[in-house]
Formats: structure tokens, C-alpha cells, sequence
């Protein structure tokens, strides 16, 4: 388990403006704790595409946001969550290329790609609840093996 540094955050998600404004908080609190530019980016990719799905396939819900630290490092435990009809079956729905809403198919496991924990919980008729966390890693190192 990891240990929260401050309060949980919750952050309504029914609208547009919504999204916004749970993309911008996000994105500062990536660089609040140190995650690095291409960090950040991948983040908020990520809670761009999963606050979407709260608001469109969930019929809106909230983000609940906790920054953590663990071992001298910090992270953001991003928590997704929605009392919308749920998804009837998961490992499709983390299929790429399946979609309900016409887009590309990489919603969910593209936003699985970009973090470094994700965990999905839904049951028909019960809502979806999504839950990312990342980590800061700081700088990069320099390339090796490039020219």
C-alpha cells in the first residue's frame, strides 16, 4: 500500500469545462513533484482519454487525486469513478481497437500503456471505477547507444 503525503483531492467530472480543469490540475501537480516534461505528458494523456470515458460512457462521476510518497519518492494515485452502466466485458473493453464510441479503440489500454499502475474495477449496472498510479523519476539520463 502506498502512503498518501496529503489529502485526496476530489474533482468533479460533468462537463467539458470539467476536463479541463481535471487535465490542468493534474498536469500541475506532475510537475509539483518532480515528474519531467515527457512524465507529465503521458499523464495527462492518459487522464485526458479516462476522465473522458467517465463523463461519456459513465454519464459523469469525479477524480480522485492523492499524492503519495513511498521510499523517498513521489507519485499521484489518480482514481477515475463513474455509476454508470459499467463495462459487461473488461478484457474486450482492453482490447486495442474496440470501441463503443467510434473512436480508435486504444482508450483504456492506452491509458494503461502510458502509467505504471492500472487497475480497473466494474460491474454491470454498478458504475466503473479506473485507478492509475505514477511515479516521478526525475531527469532521464543521457541516451546510450545513439550517435
Amino acid at each position: 500500500m502506498h502512503a498518501p503525503l496529503a489529502p485526496t483531492t476530489r474533482l468533479p467530472i460533468g462537463s467539458d469545462a470539467d476536463l479541463a480543469w481535471v487535465r490542468q490540475r493534474v498536469r500541475r501537480a506532475a510537475a509539483d513533484l518532480g515528474f519531467s516534461l515527457v512524465q507529465q505528458t503521458k499523464l495527462v494523456t492518459a487522464v485526458s482519454e479516462l476522465a473522458r470515458n467517465t463523463l461519456v460512457h459513465g454519464g459523469g462521476g469525479s477524480m480522485e487525486m492523492t499524492v503519495l510518497e513511498e521510499g523517498g519518492r513521489c507519485g499521484l494515485r489518480l482514481s477515475f469513478v463513474d455509476d454508470g452502466p459499467g463495462i459487461r466485458d473488461i478484457d474486450l473493453a482492453m482490447t486495442d481497437g474496440y470501441t463503443t464510441g467510434g473512436g480508435l479503440g486504444l482508450g483504456l489500454s492506452g491509458a494503461k500503456r502510458l502509467v505504471q499502475e492500472f487497475t480497473l474495477d466494474s460491474r454491470p449496472g454498478k458504475g466503473t471505477t479506473v485507478t492509475v498510479t505514477d511515479w516521478a523519476t526525475g531527469v532521464p539520463g543521457p541516451r546510450t547507444g545513439a550517435p
